[in-house]
This record gives C-alpha cells, structure tokens and sequence, in this order.
C-alpha cells in the first residue's frame, strides 16, 4: 500500500490537480508530515490529515480523490507558489490549497476522519 501512487482517471482531474497528483505517493505524504509537522503547523497538518484520511474511505469518490491528491501532491512537493523554507509563511500557499480542497469534498470529511486525524495531532502536538 505504502509506495505505490494511486492509480486515477487522469482525463477525468482538472490540470491543476494532474500536475501535483503525480507527485503524491502515501511514503512521500507521511515523510513530509512526520519531518514538518511542527514547522507546518497544527492547522496545516490537521487539513492533511483530513484530506488524507477521507482519501481512504471507500465511499469517497473519484473526483474527490482527484482533488484531494491533487491537494497533498501540492502540499509535498517542494516546488510550489511559496518555497517551503521561507520563513513565516513557507507553508500559506499550502494552507490555501489543502482549505479549499477541504472545502471542495468537505460532505467526505466525516466525524470519523476528524477523529483519526485528531489522535495523530495529539501525538505530534499534544492535547
């Protein structure tokens, strides 16, 4: 499971989301979490994770997973609108795309995701 992309429709993902799509891979998703998470941010990790955790539901449906691939393609990749390493707002871009494609397949973010992703934040961050 771990390693492998997912395999999408791509005709069917807008450009953007094809773009960074490529780039997700699930180990490439968890070694940029796991090493910035705290240079990220709680919010920044918690809409990943959120993203991350409604990708595996099986009632979650392509177009969403497009963009939610789309969304994390974009938050790994270390070439995006605003480097990463810039101090302060490295990771604005990445908070504007992971929210608005949270805010695109919001109806797939269920309780039980949130709470997924709760246990991994408290983990991380603590309470």
């Amino acid at each position: 499971m771990f390693g492998r992309k997912k395999n999408l429709e791509q005709d069917h993902a807008p450009q953007a989301d094809k773009q960074y799509e490529k780039k997700y891979t699930e180990d490439s998703f968890w070694d940029k979490v796991v090493k910035f998470a705290r240079t990220a941010g709680r919010e920044v990790i918690e809409k990943a994770l959120w993203l991350y955790y409604a990708a595996q539901q099986p009632n979650t449906p392509l177009w969403a997973k497009t963009a939610i691939y789309g969304a994390l393609g974009y938050f790994i990749s270390p070439i995006d609108a605003i480097p990463d390493i810039t101090p302060v707002v490295g990771y604005a871009d990445d908070l504007a795309v992971l929210a608005a494609a949270v805010a695109t397949v919001a109806t797939y973010i269920t309780a039980d995701v949130k709470q997924r992703a709760a246990e991994k934040l408290r983990g991380w961050f603590g309470a």
